[in-house]
């Protein structure tokens, strides 16, 4: 049984088809779980589903509904798959726009420069990354994390543009083909270490566990990507 169900749980790519015949005539397989048994039925008794999510706009006459004494309002909006936001230390607001296909591979900056909850000032930041998610200010440095390395930039407060190509402080590994491409970065209460999120290259080491050296990870580097 237990053979059965690790196969089952392999690749589908690296099960020969007479192997997946095999194992769909199994038949129903009873488990026992935390809330009683389950049946489960037999590995490729049945064809693969994938079922993705929809992206629909937010109605006009709608907004999402808030405890009393508070409202909602848009704050901005045209973005291209926008997957992560950081809040500098000055307050400015930088958008990290990304995606599995089609990257826009950009961060967006936004400036509420009077605080009245509105957009005043809206900047392309940078253009050109790979993939890139984490964002951090840590001294006189921006630092981005692509899902191939991190990434520092010389920066000032306030200014809406990144310039030159950047540095490239830590070298991270962005195959794996589930797609666990996102990167995230924070700093301590110090500020002398820098801390990044890597995710897996498979769900199961299916690639092999060479393939995951260094994810399913939290690395702790220098701010210069040393240590």
């Amino acid at each position: 049984m237990f053979s059965g169900l690790i196969l089952g749980c392999k690749n589908e790519k690296s099960v020969s088809e007479d192997t997946k015949e095999e194992l769909a005539d199994n038949g129903l397989t009873t488990v026992e779980t935390a809330i009683g048994p389950m049946e489960l039925v037999a590995p490729f008794a049945s064809e693969s589903v994938t079922k993705n999510s929809e992206v629909i706009e937010w109605p006009e006459d709608k907004m999402p509904i808030a405890p009393e004494g508070f409202t909602v309002s848009r704050f901005a909006d045209g973005f291209e798959h926008p997957r992560w936001t950081y809040v500098a230390p000055n307050k400015d607001i930088f958008v990290a726009e990304a995606n599995t296909k089609n990257s826009a591979d950009r961060i967006t900056m936004l400036r509420d420069a009077n605080n009245d909850g509105e957009v005043d000032e809206r900047h392309i930041f940078i253009e050109g990354l790979n993939q890139n998610f984490g964002m951090l200010v840590l001294d006189n440095f921006f630092y981005i994390a692509n899902t191939d390395g991190l990434y520092r930039y010389p920066y000032k407060e306030g200014q809406t543009k990144l310039e030159g190509e950047g540095e490239k402080i830590v070298e991270l590994s962005a195959s794996g083909y589930n797609n666990h491409w996102t990167r995230n970065i924070i700093t301590n209460k110090e500020r002398n270490k820098v801390y990044i999120s890597v995710g897996s290259a498979s769900n199961v080491g299916d690639q092999g566990m060479e393939k995951e050296e260094r994810r399913a990870n939290i690395l702790e580097v220098n701010p210069d990507g040393s240590g």
